[in-house]
């Protein structure tokens, strides 16, 4: 792994359809791409995934937030398949 306090880096996801950017460390991104091989799903899909759960919030973050607090929870376990 390379530095964990690189900056963030933006790329392009596609969610519901509409094209946007997020902006996330890499360290998020290995995170993100790991959780995806493991789920057997598209890494647009993880993010879609959780980009619908935090709109459902009472006060959504924003995507990279919301990517970031994901990621924590699915690590520590608080995530429920289901």
């Amino acid at each position: 792994m390379g530095d964990i306090y690189h900056p963030p880096v933006k790329r392009s996801v596609e969610i519901a359809g509409h094209k946007t950017s997020i902006s996330l460390e890499p360290l998020f991104w290995d995170m993100l791409n790991d959780v995806a091989r493991l789920r057997k799903l598209p890494l647009n899909a993880v993010i879609a995934m959780i980009d619908a759960e935090r709109i459902e919030a009472e006060n959504p973050p924003g995507l990279a937030t919301a990517v970031r607090l994901w990621l924590a929870a699915d690590l520590r376990g608080d995530l429920h398949e289901g």
